[in-house]
């Protein structure tokens, strides 16, 4: 499941400087053992409250193979982790390992060990060879690899996910909803019998989602292209009738109060497992079966999902979730080994995904990986999966059955692949212009897509502004690699 939307920021006030100032990745010390190397793993989301029971369960595997690591995950929240990534990159701290966020645009500027020749030849290359050859079309920038992707839903679509405390409650059928404009009745309803509920809940960081789109130049820029390929013109997002349509619609919503009136600036939480909310958004695939990744997350939820856009093998879930190695990091071979574990050894990723066996699971098929969850399975005592490596030698819940797990791995293989799977646009010619056209979005792309704006008169201001920023530079920059790109593919 998708659970972000982060737009870097170039500078930010001292104090987060100083949060960071002890960023540095890792140490000769670390859990009583000095003569080990601490690497340290940077990511986005609360501590575990089992934290110490696992990583000491997860350390005393990672050292059967690799006697002189241990491996500290350091938590950073949500709502932070942009900004604090952000000065991590641009001030060039030496961490070992990090969440990744803005890939391309990253990558190209240095950011990033590269990874190339411990995945192809080194300590990685088990792991390499265990990922969808997908994720390494979607990561290869001129021949050479600066992330480690998980292996997960190689293709997904958003869907509108429903909570079933208020399609029970209501009697609602959600079996039409294929759009978002099709939600509008059920909004309607819930909102009236419970005006304290977020009918849509959505925050500044919501993206509107069209049939079939992808992002050259990440999401951060309203630059698009047609994942099936029957279009291959580079499109401003907001010039594109689909998403106007979209975007009329949320505005309907939001002027009828079915939206949250400060959508377009707040980073309210509205966890799956409450009923503060009845619709969401949801990046759903083949590894989520269904809706069990969602009914995992929520403590049990039986939350209901509809999908609304195409499923491709694409650039943007080869993205999705990343793992990176500082440029200036003194142990890169260490964190690729750690990297290695993550993705080839089950007990080490089993443990941080479902917990602690005795406590958080149990086996009920050791030899075929199955497990029951027990009630101390919950929210705060695991880490999710689609973030943490390989999703293939994961155990599954009995309750999976043998068929959706064929459904799941025929799924996989037979996904077409997005058109611009592999794209990397060189942005080194035009990143004074991006950095303009980044300032532009910031200031519309929120209330645009949170419906708090009445779409076409601030379409048509954000465009002069786009025009000003370098927009049709850029996009016929972009035009030309990807004319280029397509021809080489024939």
């Amino acid at each position: 499941m998708k659970k972000w939307r982060n737009v870097a920021i170039a500078a930010m006030a001292t104090g987060a400087m100083l949060t960071l100032a002890a960023c540095g990745s890792s140490s000769k010390s670390g859990s009583g053992s000095s003569d080990k190397t601490t690497i340290s793993m940077y990511m986005p989301g609360d501590k575990n409250k089992n934290y110490d029971e696992v990583m000491k369960s997860v350390n005393k595997e990672i050292q059967k193979k690799y006697p002189k690591i241990q491996l500290e995950i350091k938590f950073i929240g949500w709502g932070d982790y942009g900004q604090k990534y952000s000065v991590m990159v641009t001030s060039g701290d030496s961490y070992d390992l990090a969440f990744v966020q803005n890939y391309p645009t990253n990558a190209q500027k240095g950011a990033y060990a590269d990874m190339t020749d411990y995945l192809k030849n080194g300590v990685a290359k088990k792991a390499y060879e265990s990922v969808d050859p997908a994720y390494w079309k979607g990561l290869t920038i001129k021949d050479k690899i600066y992330a480690f992707p998980i292996n997960a839903n190689v293709f997904a679509q958003n869907a509108l996910a429903f909570n079933p405390t208020f399609i029970k409650k209501y009697n609602l059928d959600i079996s039409k909803v294929n759009s978002y404009a099709d939600a509008t009745p059920l909004l309607e309803k819930v909102k009236k019998s419970e005006p304290s509920v977020a009918g849509f809940a959505i925050g500044k960081d919501f993206k509107v989602s069209d049939q079939a789109l992808e992002y050259p130049v990440t999401n951060n820029y309203p630059i698009v292209v047609d994942s099936s390929g029957k279009d291959t013109k580079v499109h401003n997002l907001y010039d594109l009738p689909e998403t106007q349509k979209n975007l009329e619609t949320l505005h309907e919503w939001y002027k009828k109060g079915l939206l949250p009136k400060d959508a377009a600036t707040s980073t309210t939480t509205y966890n799956l497992q409450d009923d503060t909310w009845f619709m969401r958004q949801e990046t759903t695939g083949p590894m989520d079966y269904g809706n069990t990744a969602l009914k995992n997350a929520s403590n049990g939820k039986d939350i209901q999902i509809r999908p609304i856009t195409d499923p491709y093998k694409s650039e943007a879930q080869a993205q999705v979730a990343l793992w990176g190695i500082s440029k200036s990091s003194k142990h890169k071979k260490e964190a690729m080994e750690v990297l290695s574990e993550l993705n080839t050894n089950p007990k080490v990723l089993n443990t941080l995904v479902w917990g602690l066996e005795g406590k958080q699971w149990n086996f009920t098929d050791k030899k075929d990986g199955k497990i029951k969850t027990t009630k101390d399975y919950k929210p705060g005592y695991f880490m999710g999966a689609w973030m943490m490596g390989n999703n293939s030698i994961l155990y599954t819940q009995d309750s999976i059955t043998d068929a959706q797990i064929a459904k799941r791995d025929s799924s996989i293989k037979d996904a077409k692949e997005s058109a611009m799977l592999g794209f990397l646009p060189d942005t080194s010619s035009y990143k004074t212009e991006l950095s303009n056209i980044s300032n532009v979005y910031s200031k519309y792309g929120p209330i645009l897509d949170t419906g708090t704006a009445d779409p076409i008169p601030t379409i048509k201001k954000m465009d002069a502004e786009l025009k000003t920023a370098g927009m049709d530079k850029v996009l016929a920059a972009i035009q030309k690699q990807y004319d280029a790109f397509l021809a080489a593919k024939k």
